[in-house]
This record gives C-alpha cells, sequence and structure tokens, in this order.
C-alpha cells in the first residue's frame, strides 16, 4: 500500500449523496484527516462533528475560493436526471466537472479523486474481467457513460497538463446501502414500483433479461476505498468491485424467486415504451449500456491501496431490496424519504424530465 504521513484537508464535492455520505462518514474518524468540508448544492440538517458545509452549485459557484484552504479534491457530484433533457445533464455533469478540475488546479489543489464509472469503459468481453487498461469509451448512445468517458479523455489531457497534481479515478460498480435505496428508485425506476414488491414473498417469478450480469459493491466499502485512495500516494484508475458478480442464480436466492429469461430486446421495447410515456425515468440507452459493461478486476486496488470490502456483492444488494422495502432513507436532501409531496411530486414534476 502507497501510505502517505501527511494529513489531509478534503474538500468533498457531493457530499450529501449516496457515495458521499459514505465517505464522509469513512473520513470524519480518521486521524490523518485534518479537515473535511462538504460541498452539495442542498443543505443537510446537521453536517456531523469535524465536517464544515458550503452551498455550492459546480455550474456558476466560485470554486477556486472553496478550494483555497484544501490539499485535496474529491469530486463527486452528479446529476442523473432528468434524462429526457440529455443538455442540462451535461452542463452540470462535463462542464461542471471541468470547472471543479480547473479550479482545483488554479487553487493549487495537490490531489484529486474523481468518482468516475464502471460505465466508462467501453463494451467488455464475454467470459473475462478486465483491468483498468481497458479502453473507456462508454456506451455512446446513453448520455451516463458518453459524459463519464467524456471526462476520462479530459483527465487525460489535465493529466499531461497538470503532472504536479495527483489524479485518482475510481471506476465504481453499481453502489448500494440501505439509506440511498429510495434515491436509486426515485432516480432509475421511478413512482410506479410500490415499495411491497422488493419483498420476496411477493415474486413467485422474476422476469429478468437475458445474460444479466453486474457486478455491485456496498457503499461503505466504497467509502473506504475513497479514504485509502485519499491518504494514498498512488496515482491513476482503481476499479472497485465486489464478489460475486450478481447474475440470475444470485438474484433467484436474494428473492427467493424462480427466474424467467426474457429476450432483452423485448425488455428494451418495454423500457422504451415507458420512458417515452414518461412513466419511469432511466432510458433505453441507458439499458444498452448496462448489457453491455465490462467485469471489472479488482486486483489494483487490492495490492495498491490495501482494499478490502468487508460485504459481498450479493450483500450491498440485500441492503438495497431492505432499504427499498423500509423506505428510511437518510437525513441528507438527496437521501431523504419520503421527499415533501412524495411520489406525486415525483409525477406532478415529470418523470425523468426534471432533476
Amino acid at each position: 500500500m502507497a501510505a502517505s504521513a501527511s494529513s489531509r484537508r478534503v474538500a468533498i464535492v457531493g457530499a450529501t449523496g449516496n457515495i458521499g455520505t459514505s465517505v464522509v462518514d469513512a473520513l470524519r474518524g480518521d486521524s490523518q484527516v485534518e479537515a473535511i468540508t462538504a460541498l452539495s448544492r442542498r443543505q443537510p440538517p446537521e453536517q456531523g462533528q469535524g465536517v464544515r458545509w458550503e452551498r455550492t452549485d459546480v455550474r456558476e459557484d466560485d470554486l477556486v475560493g472553496r478550494f483555497a484552504s484544501v490539499d485535496t479534491v474529491v469530486h463527486l457530484g452528479w446529476l442523473f436526471q432528468p434524462t429526457h433533457d440529455p443538455v442540462t445533464t451535461w452542463r452540470t455533469n462535463v462542464l461542471g466537472s471541468i470547472r471543479v478540475f480547473e479550479a482545483a488546479a488554479a487553487a493549487g489543489v495537490r490531489h484529486l479523486v474523481y468518482a468516475s464509472s464502471v460505465a466508462a469503459y467501453s463494451p467488455g468481453p464475454a467470459g473475462r474481467s478486465v483491468s483498468e487498461t481497458w479502453p473507456t469509451h462508454g456506451w455512446p448512445a446513453a448520455a451516463y457513460s458518453r459524459e463519464k468517458a467524456y471526462l476520462e479523455r479530459f483527465l487525460d489531457a489535465f493529466e499531461r497538463q497538470h503532472p504536479d497534481i495527483r489524479v485518482v479515478r475510481m471506476r465504481t460498480a453499481f453502489c448500494f446501502k440501505p439509506e440511498s435505496a429510495e434515491q436509486q428508485r426515485r432516480l432509475f425506476i421511478g413512482p410506479f414500483l410500490p415499495n411491497s414488491l422488493a419483498r420476496p414473498e411477493l415474486l413467485p417469478v422474476l422476469p429478468l433479461p437475458t445474460g444479466l450480469r453486474f457486478q455491485a459493491v456496498h457503499s461503505d466499502d466504497v467509502g473506504e476505498a475513497y479514504r485509502l485512495a485519499i491518504l494514498s500516494d498512488s496515482r491513476g484508475a482503481f476499479n472497485v468491485a465486489a464478489d460475486p458478480v450478481v447474475d440470475f442464480s444470485a438474484l433467484a436466492d436474494l428473492l427467493q424467486a424462480r427466474t424467467a429469461a426474457v429476450p432483452a430486446p423485448l425488455v428494451r421495447a418495454v423500457l422504451a415504451t415507458a420512458w417515452n410515456l414518461h412513466l419511469v425515468p432511466a432510458s433505453p440507452d441507458l439499458f444498452d449500456a448496462f448489457l453491455r459493461l465490462p467485469m471489472m478486476d479488482i486486483g489494483r486496488a487490492r495490492e495498491e491501496l490495501g482494499w478490502r470490502p468487508r460485504r459481498s456483492s450479493t450483500d450491498a444488494v440485500a441492503d438495497f431490496l431492505r432499504g427499498l422495502r423500509s423506505a428510511t432513507g437518510d437525513s441528507s436532501p438527496p437521501l431523504r424519504s419520503p421527499l415533501p409531496g412524495g411520489r406525486l411530486e415525483e409525477l406532478r414534476t415529470g418523470v425523468g424530465q426534471r432533476p
């Protein structure tokens, strides 16, 4: 493990989200972390001991001033919706992220840790996992994948222009914890799924697209991976996922249900119809990208960071299902459950149309 003896003063952009709250929790009790500044668009009801909060919009606020007193910037901020308006997500996710990177350089920040994703990778080979050297061209039809891939290219140039800045890219699998389940339902499933359907006894047969396989990891383990990356001297990309790969049999075991394979084109057609009718927020293009994700090899994170996930991928999915059933959420604004107005407000503001 490439450890560093120096302490860190850390600014976390997007500190109130799924991964952000776990990163804050992982850093808060560490003696090597001197100060934590949490930046987000919406103020949390409580900041917690040792955390200073600042309302920040990456599209327009002064970022150089906010980064002037820190040596490490962790950029987690991301806008998943509205999927029906990719210009809006591009302005926040791509142009806003570029503002974060450039402000970090202008403020003299020495360490930049960026939340990339498995979705940045090009479609992967069947039957084997890929290392961090696999191409990161994404799936161009899906806005999320396209934006992540674009920022990988931007950081390639950024690292050449700023060799004095240590840049780390965390390419994570699907991240789950109970507190984020309701937010993920709102972002990807929408208001028409009753939380009770996550109960195993109500799902005697589980229809799944043919070829379904994905990797998952518990958000708290991701927070620990970020802590190790922040405090290390390592550079470059790290794949972050837990074993085993989640497939038909794993989901059947989790839900105690029989699985039924459904042709992927049929699933896509149903999803496309629902998305065009504003019944679900996740686009069919995102489904296309999902089916093409490579399986990631996490050897580098284990060897260089000393990272070991404490929970399996199936534990993470089980926690998501538990959180979905209970709809408990968290006090953090993005994770709050229920939101003011509940599901009627989700419908009123337009499923997949507004953030």
